[in-house]
Order: C-alpha cells, then sequence, then structure tokens
C-alpha cells in the first residue's frame, strides 16, 4: 500500500477503481500515488447497473459531495462540497417515487436508507453522480464511497474503504475528478 502524506494544493483529475484479479468482490483504488484496498458490490462491476443486483456500476463519476458524521469527526479536508449528516437524513431508493436516488428527510422509525447508521460505515460517504441526469428508474441509487466492513467485505454496489483511506482520498477530491469504475 502506498499513501502520499501531504495533501496536494489543487485536487486530483483521476482516480481509477478496478476489481481484484480473483475476486471481483475486492479491488484496488488508484489515485496519483495513492493505491488503496477496496470492497466492491458483492455483483462485482457491472455495465447494466439494476437497482438490487449488488453490482458497483461500470462507467466514469463525479463526486458531488461529502456526506460526515460530524458528531463522530472532525470536518476532514476535502476540494468537494460537504454536508454534516443529520439524523433525519435518508436515501430513497425507492424506483417508484419521485425522489428516487435523492437524499430525503424521514422522521425515526421510517423506513429508508438512514445515513446515521449505528455502525459506522457511513461515518464518511461520497456522493457520485451515478444514476443523476436523467435519472432512470431501477438503474441504481445510493451509490457511494464509504468505509469498509472487517477484512472488506462486499457491499450493495457501493466501493469502500478503510477510514484512513478514505481521510487520505478525500484531501485529494475535488468537483471534477473523474472516478472511473471498471
Amino acid at each position: 500500500m502506498t499513501y502520499e502524506t501531504s495533501a496536494p494544493d489543487r485536487p486530483l483529475l483521476m482516480i481509477r477503481i478496478r476489481a481484484r484479479a480473483g475476486n471481483s468482490r475486492q479491488g484496488w483504488l488508484t489515485a496519483g500515488g495513492l493505491t488503496i484496498p477496496v470492497a466492491l458490490g458483492r455483483g462485482g462491476i457491472r455495465a447494466n447497473k439494476r437497482e438490487g443486483d449488488g453490482g458497483t456500476p461500470r462507467g466514469t463519476f463525479r463526486p458531488r459531495q461529502l456526506w460526515w458524521r460530524a458528531d463522530r469527526h472532525a470536518r476532514p479536508k476535502t476540494f468537494i462540497p460537504v454536508r454534516a449528516i443529520r439524523r433525519e437524513d435518508a436515501w430513497c431508493e425507492d424506483a417508484t417515487d419521485r425522489h428516487y436516488n435523492r437524499p430525503i428527510r424521514l422522521a425515526r422509525g421510517e423506513g429508508g436508507d438512514h445515513l446515521t447508521r449505528k455502525d459506522h460505515l457511513y461515518d464518511f460517504i461520497v456522493e457520485i453522480d451515478h444514476n443523476t441526469r436523467p435519472r432512470i428508474a431501477h438503474r441504481g441509487s445510493a451509490v457511494f464511497l464509504h468505509l469498509a466492513r472487517e477484512n472488506y467485505a462486499p457491499t450493495a454496489g457501493c466501493v469502500s474503504m478503510t477510514k484512513a483511506a478514505m481521510l487520505r482520498l478525500l484531501r485529494q477530491l475535488g468537483p471534477k475528478t473523474r472516478i472511473v469504475i471498471g
């Protein structure tokens, strides 16, 4: 593993995420001098992403913003917009809802993908522009870069990494950074 130790004075132009040889559920993220292991979706990288398939979408994306748990961590350094996660923040994964693949507010006890999880997977979430313009029902929602489970267990379609790797990556991400998956 290689980690860049100082923060750059400008964001990276591109990061690349590829599956690991022999294991489609894990991969490598490379960005400048940074190379880190990541977990991918249980369905591997898929060119034709569908809601619920567990696939990580193949394509080129951009980071939209960072969501972070201000109650657990200091605000990280990054070039992308930052938003603290509130208790009512969630993500709409219902393909029949007009808010599909968008952030929503939910009351306590309401269903949905709550961003305030008890585990630490969503302590830092990089929202990417997968299936946003245009949003197409059933083409996948809530595809993020977030923190990994132990042993890099597969995700539901996101890309996940350790907290240390996330903090290093955030210091290099900008709104125009291309995230190339596949």
